[in-house]
């Protein structure tokens, strides 16, 4: 991903914040010649067994997700393959009518985390305990960052009929670009603008990034609060 250097990431938490507060991901992978390209919608967390810290760029990360073993992509891909994971985090359009200068020009500021790995799959036949952990896992972080504390210990044996179904895989990050577009190239009287529109509206997206334009460190300093 191309990120200008106004746009880069004031510091890896940016990029960890964004990852665990949007995991549904993209992922990405080539497919055979005649096919192109294969992408894939779907959830993805830390390993929760990962006990090494972030590194600047995520490198040595371990993320796990799945997807349905009936999909196309699942089949096509190997243990070991290389792939994108891309996470879209708070973004919005900019009307040149918030800026009150003229000439300008519209713009759609966002965020966004390309997260690239080796995919290793995690076979039910193979690792059933694995993968069901997996799944368990995957309830446990989005209950407790989006659910309501839901139990699940009545439907593990409702998961354990599902497993044949479900393709598991853990992906060992090699390496991740975060680009976050606040409008840091603007006067800040004329971000200040933008960032006092997106917090008067009423969707959350645009409140989320008024409030990560909040977070941005003064301009020539290489740190965010």
């Amino acid at each position: 991903m191309f990120v200008p250097a106004p746009y880069r990431q004031p510091a890896s938490s940016w990029m960890v914040d964004l990852l665990r507060g949007n995991p549904l991901a993209l992922m990405v992978s080539n497919g055979p010649e005649a096919a192109g390209p294969y992408a894939t919608h779907l959830p993805v967390i830390q390993d929760p067994t990962m006990t090494e810290e972030w590194s600047k760029n995520l490198a040595g990360a371990k993320l796990l997700g799945h997807m349905n073993r009936a999909n196309p992509h699942w089949k096509a891909l190997e243990d070991g393959t290389q792939v994108l994971l891309t996470f879209t985090g708070p973004h919005g359009y900019v009307s040149p009518t918030v800026y009150q200068v003229t000439p300008a020009a519209p713009t759609w500021d966002f965020t966004s985390v390309h997260v690239h790995g080796v995919l290793r799959k995690i076979e039910p036949d193979e690792a059933e305990e694995e993968t069901l952990e997996l799944v368990r896992s995957t309830v446990r972080a989005f209950e407790g960052d989006f659910g309501a504390g839901w139990d699940m210990s009545e439907s593990i044996d409702y998961f354990r009929k599902i497993l044949p179904a479900v393709g598991a895989f853990r992906v060992d990050v090699t390496g991740a670009e975060g680009m976050f577009k606040l409008s840091q190239e603007q006067d800040p009287h004329v971000r200040e603008r933008v960032r006092e529109s997106f917090a008067g509206r009423d969707s959350s997206r645009h409140r989320e990034a008024a409030g990560l334009m909040s977070r941005l460190p003064p301009p020539g300093c290489p740190h965010a609060a």
